[in-house]
């Protein structure tokens, strides 16, 4: 509906780090900013790669325009 427009770009922007991350780069860092402009927590726990409070499952996946980590939830901006 149009009047979801709005959130709806807000949660996928929310998903997209700019650049080419790798899960390697990624377990080095503590957080990124987001193309929406918040920042996302990344930790690891066991071995995983955590984003928020959701884990990435499968990653790595390479794009024409970047790279793409698999989570097992939805992240939403605050």
């Amino acid at each position: 509906m149009p009047e979801n427009l709005e959130t709806l770009q807000a949660i996928l922007t929310y998903h997209v780090v700019a650049g080419k991350v790798m899960a390697a780069d990624a377990m080095g860092l503590e957080s990124a900013e987001t193309v929406q402009g918040q920042e996302i927590t990344i930790t690891t726990q066991d071995g995983s790669v955590m984003i928020n409070d959701a884990t990435v499952i499968q990653a790595d996946i390479e794009a024409s325009n970047g790279v793409i980590h698999v989570i097992d939830g939805v992240l939403l901006p605050e």
